[in-house]
């Protein structure tokens, strides 16, 4: 299901932008799980790359993310991923890899001194942009 909108607590923008900060100068990675378009369960993973420009999951971590996900009665909603020096947009090699049509892909770009966040659909190799909405509140 695609969505044009996700909205998202303050505290998980700051959990993303945290977690891309501690992973410097290497690209962090993760899963955010929801329900609907709502954003709410942040799941920091492994880049099992440890690689500036490129990131993998860790399979064992991604099968984790959806049984605890299914617990919670989420699914993951959003892929996201930092780019430590390019902007938070997606890259050939993002378009190369990230094709689930159904998942949004949010970018955590801290190439300039204030960090920006943008999200992304990509379905047959269209690029959509998604609006993130940011409410109060805890998650």
């Amino acid at each position: 299901m695609t969505h044009s909108t996700i909205t998202m607590s303050i505290d998980i923008q700051q959990e993303l932008i945290s977690h891309a900060q501690r992973e410097l100068p290497n690209e962090c990675c993760g899963y955010i799980t929801g329900q609907g378009s709502a954003l709410m369960q942040v799941y920091p993973m492994t880049n099992v790359d440890a690689s500036p420009v490129h990131f993998s999951f860790e399979p064992t971590e991604q099968f984790k993310v959806i049984k605890d996900a299914r617990t919670r009665q989420e699914v993951p909603v959003a892929v996201y991923h930092s780019h430590p020096e390019s902007p938070a947009r997606l890259s050939n090699e993002d378009l190369r890899l990230l094709n689930d049509p159904n998942m949004v892909y949010i970018i955590v770009s801290l190439e300039q001194h204030t960090p920006e966040l943008k999200a992304y659909h990509v379905i047959n190799g269209n690029i959509t942009d998604v609006d993130i909405v940011y409410r109060e509140g805890k998650k």
